[in-house]
């Protein structure tokens, strides 16, 4: 109980949302179930992903979004 308490305070500490976590929580075993059969499939080749463009465009979305704040984050610049 003290560990989630502790998680529970740093969450709410530093504003993250309860709603990606708890989508995370619960999308994530259904993932990894479909990305072990995609494997099972393309007999365990990771580039067979790319091959098909559609995987191959959300994929390439899904880097996007995750290096966008990154990339768009720059330091502002004074003119004194």
């Amino acid at each position: 109980m003290v560990g989630f308490g502790v998680t529970g305070y740093l969450l709410k500490k530093f504003q993250y949302e309860p709603a990606p976590l708890t989508l995370a929580l619960v999308l994530a075993p259904m993932m990894e179930q479909n990305f072990r059969a995609a494997l099972v499939m393309f007999d365990g080749n990771l580039f067979s992903f790319f091959q098909r463009p559609i995987a191959a465009v959300i994929l390439v979305v899904a880097a996007a979004l995750l290096l966008a704040p990154l990339v768009l984050k720059r330091p502002e610049i004074r003119e004194d």
